[in-house]
Formats: structure tokens, C-alpha cells, sequence
């Protein structure tokens, strides 16, 4: 089920996908666990993942053997998933995918929200999600972002009567824990490999590295594909200091004529392109500056006169 509704997802908006809600978890007690995959590099999005059963089938779901997600080859995670995804009768999951767009505006727009904010929020919202659709959640236990005492007093304050634990590596202390950074990593890893870029790029070079930003590969990848004007596709977490620092040194620098300038920095800024001439160019279409979609998205063409 999972596959194919990953199928549809569209790249450049987050959403959220889940399970049908079991009919046993609307009626006993239940568990509920959270994890992430994908928190750390610059390519992608990152998914927020949670598990939901009786408490009464915590044993059964240990015996499934399910562990941290990070301490499993591909293969491991992939039989793991469709054991869970098997579990139907009494095991729930939900995902929410944050797009690289979602993260990078949020962590860059005027009032500030960084990216633990922004992952307390989203896993209060699953957590949220599941209680409004029936599940009756006793239990909740949540890998932390931050300090974990602080986190777990926050959810605690926000869910009253359910008991909260939080606790850092809490994928290898909690089955329900692990089941869902399952789902988590198993969902991320099919929407990167089935990436749709709707940038006009060719045949794109899936040799990317890990997607870190210290991994050369990854950052050789950034460098091939950085548009001196309009930055990244929307695979790259623009965000990321990795990619603001390739997009200040290999783009076209930016001049506001109400800047003041020494005579070093207009020096500079004459031997670098100017955003205007690239413009010129690029609008019109030439050998060495092919029109971006951004002009032919919008019918725009360079004008010589009026």
C-alpha cells in the first residue's frame, strides 16, 4: 500500500500518507511510536514516521524482530516493511514527508523556525492525527529531537493522560519505536530513488553519495547541478550551509543600487556577471545559455526595444 501511494507523491509539497486505522486499536489500549529518517542531508526530504498497536500485541510486534532502521541493510528494511504492512489486523502507521522545499522556506522564512522546531511540530501533528482518528493511545514513546526532558515534558503538557517517553536512540530500546523508523527510512529511500525532477536537466546523475554534506560525491553532485541564477532543483535543501556556501561563490552575484560600496567591492563586482546581463541573455536563448523554464514557463523573451 505504502508503494503506491508513493507513486503519486509530488516532490514539491509535503503531504501525508497512512494505513487504514485497525479496528482493534479503536477499542483497547495502544502504543505508539516515532522516528525520522533523514534528518542530516542536503538532498531530499525528510519523513516522520509512527507505529500504532494494541498494547496487548507489543510482545508479537517484538518477536517480528524489528530493530533500528539504521542497523539494517535495505533488504532487511524492505522484508521488515512488508511484515509490518502485513500486520494490518492490528499494527497502524502514518507518515508525514517534508519536502526539501517545505524544510529550506521554514528554516529560512522572516521569523525563524529551525528544524528541531519544525520536527516537534510535526510529530505532535501525528500524534494528533492518530487520535483523531480513533486510536486510543495510553502510550507514546518518541526517539528525541533536543533534550529529551523537555521534550517529553512538552508532549506530556500537550497529550494529558497519555504517557509519554522520550528518549534519544529510543528506535533500539522500543519495538514500536523501530517499526516505525522503518516505515520512515523505507518511504524516504522510494521517493529519492523515484525522484521526478521537473527541472529540465537531462538525464540526471543518480551517483549522488550518501546525500550528506560532508560525502564528496554529494557535494560534487551540488557543483554539476547549481544554476548560477536559480540556485538548485528542488531535490537540494537550499538551507543547508553547504548549498548557500557553493550558491555565494559559483552564482551570479546580486548588486542593489542603494548599496554602498568601497572601490574593493565595486572592483569585484565588475569582473563577476551581473545578474541583468545574464538575464539579457539567458531571456532571448542562446548556444551558451539555453532559456531556463522559468522564461518558457511563462512565454518571457528578451526585448531589444519597445
Amino acid at each position: 500500500m505504502i508503494y503506491a501511494a508513493l507513486m503519486i507523491y509530488h516532490n514539491s509539497v509535503s503531504c501525508r500518507l497512512s494505513s487504514q486505522i485497525p479496528d482493534v486499536c479503536r477499542t483497547e489500549d495502544c502504543c505508539l511510536g516515532i522516528d525520522e529518517a533523514g534528518r542530516g542531508p542536503v538532498l531530499g526530504p525528510m519523513v516522520y514516521g509512527i507505529c500504532f498497536c494494541p498494547v496487548s500485541k507489543k510482545q508479537e510486534l517484538k518477536e517480528s524482530k524489528v530493530a533500528d532502521s539504521k542497523t539494517l541493510s535495505e533488504a532487511e528494511r524492505e522484508n521488515l516493511f512488508q511484515k509490518l504492512d502485513e500486520a494490518k489486523s492490528y499494527l497502524g502507521w502514518a507518515l508525514q514527508i517534508l519536502s526539501p522545499n517545505t524544510i529550506s522556506t521554514s528554516m529560512l522564512q522572516r521569523t525563524k523556525y529551525n528544524l528541531n522546531a519544525l520536527s516537534h511540530d510535526t510529530a505532535i501533528g501525528l500524534i494528533q492525527y492518530a487520535l483523531d482518528s480513533g486510536v486510543q493511545l495510553t502510550e507514546v514513546f518518541v526517539d528525541t529531537v533536543g533534550p529529551a526532558e523537555k521534550y517529553e515534558e512538552k508532549l506530556s503538557k500537550l497529550f494529558p493522560g497519555i504517557k509519554v517517553t522520550v528518549r534519544p536512540k529510543a528506535d533500539s530500546l522500543f519495538p514500536i519505536v523501530s517499526a516505525a523508523s522503518i516505515c520512515a527510512k523505507v518511504a524516504r529511500d522510494r521517493v529519492v530513488k523515484g525522484w521526478n525532477f521537473a527541472e529540465d536537466l537531462g538525464e540526471v546523475d543518480a551517483d549522488y553519495g550518501s546525500g550528506y554534506p560532508n560525502d564528496p560525491k554529494t557535494k560534487a553532485w551540488l557543483l554539476k547541478y547549481l544554476d548560477p541564477v536559480f540556485g538548485f532543483p528542488q531535490f537540494v535543501r537550499f538551507s543547508w550551509s553547504t548549498a548557500q556556501t557553493l550558491i555565494d561563490n559559483k552564482g551570479v552575484t546580486v548588486h542593489w543600487d542603494d548599496d554602498d560600496e568601497d572601490g574593493e567591492k565595486a572592483a569585484q563586482r565588475q569582473n563577476n556577471r551581473s545578474m541583468l546581463a545574464y538575464f539579457g541573455a539567458s531571456a532571448g536563448g542562446n548556444d551558451q545559455n539555453p532559456t531556463h523554464r522559468f522564461f518558457t514557463e511563462r512565454r518571457l523573451k528578451s526585448l531589444d526595444t519597445l
